[in-house]
């Protein structure tokens, strides 16, 4: 198993995930969730996504 540089990064992309797929209103529990369409988990990682790129965008304007 890979040893994580940042241990507590795991933990706080889970917490990402989580608030992304609330925010597009798909409900993710802790653990598997093998149940969810193909268009459920798109809209999770889109939102991470578009997050992170206006965080980034964000940040750029602030420097």
């Amino acid at each position: 198993m890979a040893k994580h540089v940042v241990p507590d990064a795991k933990d706080a992309l889970n917490r990402f995930k989580m608030e992304a797929a609330s925010e597009v209103g798909v409900n993710l529990k802790n653990g598997y969730n093998g149940d969810l369409t193909s268009r459920q988990a798109g809209s999770v990682g889109g939102q991470m996504v578009k997050k992170m790129i206006e965080s980034y965008e964000n940040s750029i304007k602030t420097r």
